[in-house]
């Protein structure tokens, strides 16, 4: 038997009871209700009407009924940082096809073709040309490569050149559909927790144009690439960090800041199911170098030194003090993991576990540093000066800058 079924015959009584007094109210409700009806407008035009005025305490204000028969529709316009953003850019970032001829496979277009879809922007128009930058990766082994438009055209496109270190190409095609190119900002005036919106066409050409809003979550990070395939890392991409979302078909996309820059090219995403909001840019900063010299030459020609290289932060401190011997005030510097034979490096004597910490007298602190002063400031035949601590002595090296061997 339930809780509520054991009532005594008082209670039973007494709820009656109220039923009954419901229905006197009820009825007393509905008459008055009546009476309101019939005599309101003559309450309303008589003096006894009370005027509300202003709200403000002032009699006599004339103001509008709260129950004005003449109702109007509201108009709201949504104009924001983040739209105006989307709007500068969102036409000059397009899609990228990558037509392999071969069997059917997932992403099809007519018979015997694969087609990969990515994304990529329009940086620039010269003449009767357009110029795209999207990543190695997208175009990779393309037997021809399309550009879809904002309007959804699509365009024959040509690979001017591309780097696999940087996971960058450029493409060229016809300008006579595109109407605008999306400014490069710089990515170095970029702070950790700014807005930063991701503009490509995730999961294909279906959800061509979407847009994903977040931060900037870090400007340097270090993301190792194995180039060879042999599960070693052969390169360290600089890369920005963001949380806003990038999936696949964003990459080569546009990474963008609020006033509409492109300060980013995107280009991979941590694929675990347990990691979520963690996606990466190519900075401009590190990218408008490798397309000026994809335009002009086709490929990027590095100088290097012939060393592998690490951060000194990423060591732990005790190793710093058994294994590196370095002087308690050197904080910051790169540690020499590896020297190639026949290297620069290797003829100027350097050897593994030297700590550099200055080139040509400008302190390096970390990895990013030293590539960009050879990659920006420097080049093949010319000397650089590296200042290193071995055993805790500081030391200087003469080393002429080589060609750097492709992988």
């Amino acid at each position: 038997m339930g809780y509520y079924n054991e009532e005594d015959n008082s209670y039973s009584r007494r709820r009656n009871r109220r039923r009954g007094g419901g229905s006197s109210a009820f009825i007393g409700a509905v008459f008055g209700a009546g009476v309101m009806l019939f005599a309101g407008p003559f309450i309303y035009q008589s003096d006894f009407y009370p005027d509300f005025g202003t709200g403000n305490g002032e009699e006599g204000t004339e103001t509008e009924s709260l129950f004005s028969g003449d109702q109007q529709n509201v108009n709201v316009s949504v104009n924001s940082d983040i739209t105006e953003a989307v709007n500068r850019v969102s036409d000059s970032v397009v899609g990228v096809f990558n037509v392999q001829d071969g069997p059917s496979g997932f992403f099809q277009e007519g018979e015997g073709a694969d087609q990969g879809v990515g994304s990529g922007v329009i940086y620039k128009i010269e003449g009767n040309t357009a110029y795209v930058v999207t990543n190695h990766h997208v175009i990779d082994g393309a037997s021809s490569v399309e550009i879809s438009l904002a309007d959804e055209s699509r365009v024959s496109a040509e690979v001017v050149g591309s780097d696999v270190l940087t996971d960058l190409a450029v493409l060229e095609m016809d300008a006579s559909d595109v109407e605008t190119a999306a400014e490069l900002g710089n990515s170095d005036n970029l702070q950790v927790g700014e807005p930063a919106l991701a503009i490509g066409n995730p999961l294909g050409a279906d959800l061509s144009g979407s847009v994903t809003q977040g931060i900037i979550s870090a400007t340097e990070r270090s993301i190792p690439v194995d180039l060879s395939g042999d599960g070693q890392p052969d390169w360290e991409a600089e890369v920005l960090q963001t949380d806003a979302a990038i999936n696949p078909g964003n990459s080569g996309g546009a990474l963008v800041n609020i006033g509409g820059q492109v300060i980013g090219i995107n280009s991979m995403k941590i694929a675990e199911g347990a990691v979520e909001g963690i996606g990466f840019a190519i900075p401009t900063a590190i990218a408008i170098p490798v397309i000026e010299d994809l335009e002009t030459n086709g490929e990027v020609v590095r100088p290097q030194i012939g060393i592998g290289i690490r951060s000194l932060a990423e060591y732990p401190a005790a190793e710093i003090q058994d294994t590196l011997n370095l002087p308690e005030d050197i904080e910051a510097g790169i540690v020499v993991t590896q020297i190639a034979g026949g290297s620069p490096a290797e003829e100027a004597e350097l050897a593994e576990n030297d700590v550099i910490t200055e080139v040509d007298g400008k302190a390096v602190t970390n990895t990013h540093d030293l590539r960009r002063y050879l990659y920006t400031e420097s080049g093949i035949g010319e000397t650089v000066t590296l200042t290193y601590y071995r055993d805790g002595a500081r030391e200087t090296a003469e080393v002429t800058l080589a060609e750097e061997q492709p992988f």
